[in-house]
């Protein structure tokens, strides 16, 4: 891909660390949220900035905190991704098939006996899943028609652009209102002024979940996203009890399966443990069982 054709949304205060990692990156494609809004609102700011420069363009999103194995495998299921996307009104991502139940990641549900008749092992998505508990991941893995939501999506620009303008037109219209504005000095201080203004919603609310014509593709490249801590610990490196360690002053006795993450010379003695998170940052610990890991953000506010 053309260093041109790359484009980062992210926050404000990572711009120099992205000038720093992707140089080669036009300054221009690096969009800068002022804050937070999710990722419906600077997903719809990044299509009508691309629409402007090329209205006939076909998108891959992809969040940045993913690790992919097989590289080749990533690459084939994005090429007949964005194949079937140029060549219909469709909205695809990518499904994942799962190798373990996750209580981290969502599900697409899809319905395999209706695939597209130009791909054929592209179906239509027969329903979107939450975070599930434990034992309806285990439930999901069992069957065959569940895959982990990747949150990789392919679309063209102006498919994208039309499913803001219907399922979520008060975003659609704060950026398309700007669109005199892009490549010129003012887009910053009207993105700074207007970008507050918009909804704090993901994009699997405000499009994926509500659309027609929408498709997943089924794949294996060895995904994993790194936002949970339970994906962090199967890419480490295990020892023979499955404990993965990060930080140069850690001892285990009779722990299993666990991950323990701490600064370097910090002294730490973990014994007992199984199927546990133990992490420190800025002077906090914490340490709960993994399966309990989408309560992490409710532990962080205890005071």
């Amino acid at each position: 891909v053309p260093p041109e054709n790359i484009w980062v949304v992210t926050s404000e205060r990572y711009a120099a660390i992205v000038a720093e990692q992707l140089p080669d990156v036009p300054c221009d494609n690096v969009l800068l949220e002022p804050c937070m809004r999710g990722t419906a609102p600077c997903i719809c700011y990044a299509a009508w900035r691309i629409k402007k420069r090329d209205p006939r363009a076909t998108l891959v999103v992809s969040p940045a905190d993913h690790n992919v194995r097989d590289t080749a495998a990533f690459a084939q299921s994005i090429g007949e991704c964005i194949e079937f996307a140029a060549e219909t009104d469709a909205i695809v991502t990518l499904g994942i098939h799962p190798d373990r139940p996750s209580t981290g990641y969502g599900y697409i549900k899809a319905d395999l006996s209706y695939s597209s008749s130009r791909k054929q092992n592209i179906y239509a998505v027969d329903g979107f899943r939450e975070k599930p508990d434990l034992a309806t991941a285990q439930s999901y893995v069992a069957q065959s028609d569940y895959f982990w939501n990747s949150g990789i999506f392919v679309w063209s620009v102006s498919t994208i652009v039309n499913a803001f303008r219907v399922y979520a037109p008060a975003i659609s219209r704060i950026f398309e209102n700007l669109l005199p504005l892009y490549d010129t000095a003012e887009e910053r201080a009207a993105i700074a002024r207007e970008f507050p203004n918009c909804e704090n919603i993901s994009v699997d609310y405000a499009i994926m979940e509500k659309a027609d014509d929408v498709y997943v593709r089924p794949s294996s490249f060895g995904w994993s996203d790194l936002g949970t801590w339970s994906s962090l610990h199967a890419e480490l490196p295990h020892d023979s009890y499955g404990n993965a360690v990060v930080g140069d002053g850690v001892t285990l006795y009779d722990t299993h399966d666990s991950i323990v993450h701490v600064g370097s010379g910090r002294r730490v003695v973990v014994q007992g443990l199984d199927n546990c998170i133990v992490v420190e940052k800025d002077d906090a610990l914490l340490i709960c069982r993994m399966s309990d890991e989408q309560r992490i953000g409710s532990f962080r506010k205890a005071k």
